[in-house]
């Protein structure tokens, strides 16, 4: 088969591993099957699409609605990298799943309205498939609710005609959309579990997700509900674009 791509820009190695580790766990690929690049330590450099079965983004520190000046050149390299990417990727319908940061983005690219009006304590909250999630292929096996971890400061608040939304929220009403047929980002996080989020919590406990003294509560948090089903989501978008 050809192997998938894991696009990373966690600058930590333990929470960067951890992810790693998650993807491998919930896509069911073994090492040699998802190759990953972290983005924040080099340059993505050329990347034919015929090479590969899918890319992946996984979730970072980058906000897309961040104003240039606070962006670091790292930042904006991997932004201009990823866009210049998406280009490809849109054009050809090319299989992309892009997890947090990766709505951002998918978002930016397609010209969303990307604010902090939606931001999302950590937390573990209930998100609702429409209508067109209901028959999407990857959301098909999933109930019409469930439940999912978050915790952005900043989300999409207006989706470009180019989008359909297939999982919304209450406080935060776009969590998944599909751009035509093969180009998905999710808001929520489906490769986390509760071990790998207390990680990213304890990781990033002073990057303003939540106060100096909300840790306890943060951490517990995410465990008021059990998440089971968002894994599944990455299982069914390897086995239907593997190749």
């Amino acid at each position: 088969m050809k192997p998938f791509l894991l696009l990373a820009t966690r600058a930590e190695d333990l929470p960067a591993d951890e992810e790693y580790a998650l993807f491998l766990r919930f896509t069911g690929l073994a090492e040699h099957q998802l190759v990953r690049r972290r983005l924040e330590a080099e340059p993505l450099g050329e990347i034919d699409l015929d090479d590969w079965s899918g890319i992946f983004v996984g979730g970072g520190p980058f906000n897309a609605s961040d104003p240039v000046e606070r962006k670091s050149a790292v930042q904006q390299r991997v932004e201009a990298e990823i866009s210049a990417l998406l280009d490809e990727v849109v054009a050809r319908d090319f299989p992309f799943f892009g997890a947090c940061y990766g709505i951002g983005t998918v978002g930016a690219h397609e010209g969303a309205v990307i604010d902090g009006t939606h931001r999302e304590p950590i937390s573990v909250i209930e998100v609702t498939r429409t209508p067109e999630g209901a028959v999407d292929p990857l959301l098909r096996s999933l109930p019409d609710a469930f439940t999912a971890f978050v915790g952005h400061k900043e989300a999409i608040t207006v989706l470009p005609p180019s989008a359909t939304l297939l999982v919304r929220g209450e406080a935060c009403p776009v969590q998944m959309f599909r751009v035509g047929q093969n180009v998905y980002a999710t808001q929520f996080h489906p490769e986390l579990d509760v071990d790998g989020i207390t990680t990213r919590i304890l990781a990033y406990a002073d990057h303003g997700y939540f106060a100096a003294d909300e840790l306890d509560l943060t951490l517990a948090a995410v465990r008021r509900l059990p998440v089971t089903h968002t894994g599944a989501i990455l299982r069914a978008f390897t086995e239907r674009y593997t190749r």
